[in-house]
């Protein structure tokens, strides 16, 4: 094969030129004040609470950009953030939907309308590819390191620091810090660290989003494409749970949030390439089906994210578990920091989803104990890794009420420093202070 020559003007590839050494594995070593692992919807705000409280602050992440559900895996819309006429998440992570929004030339609904039963008319709509560059931005403002392409691989207790040695590009870091938050969804950090984590045999299924085009589903003979579609699920060419047996459902959404992905999970890279190579290989199999069909024999694959979607993974054993009764009946805890407030969300694979939504007036809390791992010390997490249960964890897990607690968890962080304590030990009331004076709404006030 011939060698391919760049006609790139003014380089010189003269006998002088000077090569890179061979690829090597450099060390480094880093000290700081809060790490944060995952650089997600928690990890982010969580990040930039505690710098903004004047602390130093590393954030890992394995990925290429911040956001993770919202950006990476597409759900870009961040919700909900008012219940029964009242906003109850507000600080970092509505300041920067907020600027999102303004940036994009969007409009945010009409939040003093009641959203019913409808949930999702309350559901702010974001440009996620903007919406990463603000965030990164955010974090960087607030002093934040920020570093991708890295996960952990050992973290230990030692002396009252924890110490996390980090793989990545040409990367092995040890982070030497104070106080560490798991935001990571799956709770990996904490597992690593020798805390139990939970999680039942089937998890909820996981989704790629996509955009798909090309057709006009008003001209669409939906009787003969639904026909066509039972023939290929009998003959195994397709399955049905794969979009909850709703073709239909497909061609009118146009893909969004409707695929299942079973036993999609982000715990180890292995299953994590599993999810995504099922993601899309789900979705070409009834691209290629839709594309025999009249009427959409020009049907093509507008727009798709990068990974499929992860919902459920572990969570922590906290020294205190948010239970279902808890959650529907708005439990005010003594040690609540942060509100959460969206319908009990459990998909399952064969039905898709029936959102259970709350009574009038309910608005569900976070107390402190749930992000605390039973029986550690310096360490909190942040996020759907919580400790709750399956049924509280499936309305917990939502961006707004992951950002609520991420900001809470970085005030914790930052006052456990000043204040040399536990986080378990943080006075309540320092907390929500805190919380407060960087925009964030806490419980009872």
């Amino acid at each position: 094969m011939g060698a391919l020559t760049l006609g790139l003007s003014g380089a010189s590839f003269a006998s002088n030129d000077v090569y890179a050494a061979p690829y090597a594995l450099r060390k480094k070593s880093i000290e700081t004040d809060v790490l944060v692992v995952g650089g997600g919807t928690a990890g982010v705000v969580a990040a930039i609470q505690a710098g903004r409280a004047g602390q130093r602050v590393t954030l890992i992440e394995c990925a290429s950009q911040l956001g993770g559900t919202t950006t990476t895996a597409g759900v870009a819309y961040p919700g909900i953030f008012f219940a029964w006429g009242k906003q109850i998440i507000g600080g970092i992570g509505w300041e920067m939907v907020q600027e999102a929004v303004a940036i994009n030339g969007d409009t945010l609904p009409n939040f003093s309308i009641p959203h019913g039963r409808q949930h999702w008319r309350h559901q702010v709509r974001l440009n996620g590819a903007l919406y990463a560059i603000i965030i990164e931005q955010k974090c960087l403002e607030a002093g934040v390191d920020i570093r991708f392409y890295e996960t952990p691989t050992n973290i230990t207790f030692k002396n009252g620091f924890w110490h996390v040695e980090t793989i990545g590009k040409g990367i092995h870091a040890e982070i030497k810090c104070k106080q560490l938050i798991d935001c990571s969804g799956n709770a990996y950090a904490a597992s690593m660290a020798g805390y139990p984590v939970l999680r039942e045999a089937e998890s909820q299924p996981g989704t790629l989003i996509f955009t798909i085009g090309g057709y006009d589903f008003d001209s669409l003979d939906l009787e003969m494409i639904k026909e066509e579609y039972e023939k290929a699920i009998a003959s195994g060419e397709l399955v049905r749970a794969e979009f909850r047996g709703n073709i239909v459902g497909l061609l009118k959404s146009k893909g969004d949030n409707i695929q299942h992905v079973a036993g999609a999970d982000a715990t180890t890279s292995e299953s994590h390439t599993l999810a995504n190579i099922q993601g899309r290989e789900s979705l070409l199999k009834h691209l290629k089906f839709l594309k025999r069909m009249p009427g959409c024999e020009e049907i093509k694959i507008v727009d798709m994210r990068t990974e499929t979607g992860v919902r459920e993974t572990y969570r922590i054993e906290g020294e205190y578990q948010i239970t279902h009764e808890d959650y529907v009946t708005g439990k005010l805890f003594s040690d609540a920091i942060s509100y959460s407030y969206y319908p009990i969300d459990l998909h399952i694979i064969e039905h898709g989803v029936t959102p259970k939504h709350l009574a009038d007036g309910v608005v569900a809390t976070v107390p402190l104990r749930a992000l605390i791992p039973k029986n550690s010390q310096n360490f909190l997490v942040a996020g759907r890794c919580l400790s709750s249960d399956r049924l509280a964890n499936s309305a917990l897990r939502v961006q707004a009420s992951c950002m609520g607690m991420g900001q809470a968890a970085g005030a914790v962080a930052s006052l456990a420093i000043t204040q040399n304590k536990q986080p378990k030990d943080v006075t309540i009331s320092d907390i929500h202070q805190l919380v407060e004076a960087h925009g964030g709404i806490v419980p009872g006030a």
